[in-house]
């Protein structure tokens, strides 16, 4: 299944993201499973009201929102703090003074149709008012 600008995998689009490969293929993988699960779902229920047409195509569909969720916030800069020099990192909040890394932190968010993402992400800490930012930007 190939996507618009996804020639050759690697860098695509936006400056300060990470697109690779390995991430295109886990898309497509889960795509494609969403597919063949929802045309084996229709051959099990022919006579399937639409309310539960549309009920199985989000359920097969959640893995795939929920992966793509997780890497393209991570494909940010701002999931790398430490890797971002100190003029283009993100700006405290409170004082406006550019973040620090404090190491990684995971967070995990529940998103729609009951999935959880884990956000692995750079703490920051603003050097001059103390406040942390998780995660940052």
């Amino acid at each position: 299944m190939a996507r618009a600008g996804a020639a050759g995998g690697g860098t695509a689009g936006t400056a300060g993201t990470r697109w690779g490969g390995p991430t295109e293929q886990q898309w497509d993988a889960l795509a494609a499973e969403a597919f063949t699960g929802m045309k084996e779902w229709r051959v099990q229920h022919p006579t399937a009201t639409f309310v539960e047409i549309e009920r199985a195509v989000d359920e097969r569909l959640a893995t795939l929102r929920a992966r793509m969720l997780q890497d393209v916030a991570l494909a940010s800069a701002a999931a790398r703090v430490a890797e971002t020099p100190r003029v283009g990192r993100p700006r405290c909040p409170a004082c406006d003074a550019p973040v620090e890394a404090r190491g990684a932190r995971e967070r995990r968010v529940r998103v729609t149709h009951g999935q959880t993402v884990a956000l692995t992400r750079d703490y920051a800490v603003c050097p001059a008012c103390g406040a942390g930012l998780f995660p940052p930007g």
